[in-house]
């Protein structure tokens, strides 16, 4: 078992925040880009 501090981080495209790696992004780490979907939803709109 890893401890949080071990995992991958990112950094939120929209809004500079980093982010750690999730279970549910398994599959997909390589393409995510945002910390959440409020981020993902409000990309567009600055």
């Amino acid at each position: 078992m890893k401890r949080k501090s071990d995992l991958p981080q990112k950094v939120c495209a929209t809004c500079g925040r980093p982010f750690s790696w999730r279970r549910k992004w398994q599959a997909v780490w390589d393409e995510v880009r945002y910390c959440s979907d409020r981020c993902r939803r409000a990309r567009g709109k600055d």
